[in-house]
C-alpha cells in the first residue's frame, strides 16, 4: 500500500510532481496534466460530477479537484486545481483522497491565486516536502516501511 507519485496541476499545466518510486515509463507531466484536465472537464460537463478514482490493471489514479477563479473580474472563468496520486491497487482510495484534499487546502493557503496561475513549477518546488509530510508513511511501500524500522 503506497503512493507512488503525487502532484498538483492547474488546468493543463503541471505545477508539482513528486515521485516516490522510479518507473521505466516516464510520462511528460504536462501531458498528464492535459489528460487529467480533459477528463475533469468531460466528467463535469457530461455527468455533472468530478473525477474520483480511475482504476487501471495495476494502479489507481486518485484525484481531488477544486475549481479556482482566474485573477480578474470574471468569477465564472475558472480552472481546475487538481491534486492527483498514483497509488498501488490495494491502497485505500478514500484515505488518499482525504490527504489530497488536505494537500490542496494547504497549497491554497500557502500560495496566492496569482502565483498559482503565473509562476513556473520551480517556484513551488519547496512544497514537495510539505506533500511528503502530509502523506506520511503512505509514500513508502510496505516492505520499505519495515526496512525503515530496523
Amino acid at each position: 500500500m503506497a503512493v507512488l507519485e503525487c502532484g498538483i496541476n492547474i488546468g493543463n499545466r503541471n505545477l508539482i510532481e513528486v515521485r516516490y518510486y522510479a518507473s521505466s515509463d516516464v510520462l511528460d507531466p504536462n501531458l498528464r496534466a492535459g489528460f487529467l484536465s480533459a477528463l475533469e472537464s468531460f466528467t463535469t460537463e457530461v455527468f455533472s460530477d468530478s473525477i474520483n478514482v480511475v482504476s487501471l490493471a495495476s494502479f489507481k489514479l486518485v484525484c481531488f479537484c477544486e475549481m479556482v477563479a482566474l485573477p480578474g473580474e470574471d468569477k465564472d472563468n475558472t480552472q481546475p486545481l487538481l491534486a492527483y496520486a498514483i497509488i498501488e491497487k490495494e491502497t485505500e482510495s478514500e484515505v488518499v483522497k482525504r490527504l489530497l484534499n488536505k494537500i490542496i487546502m494547504t497549497f491554497q493557503n500557502r500560495y496566492s491565486v496569482l502565483d498559482i496561475f503565473e509562476k513556473k513549477p520551480k517556484y513551488f518546488k519547496k512544497f514537495d516536502i510539505r506533500i511528503s509530510d502530509i502523506l506520511g508513511d503512505l509514500k513508502m511501500k510496505t516492505e520499505d516501511r519495515f526496512k525503515s524500522l530496523f
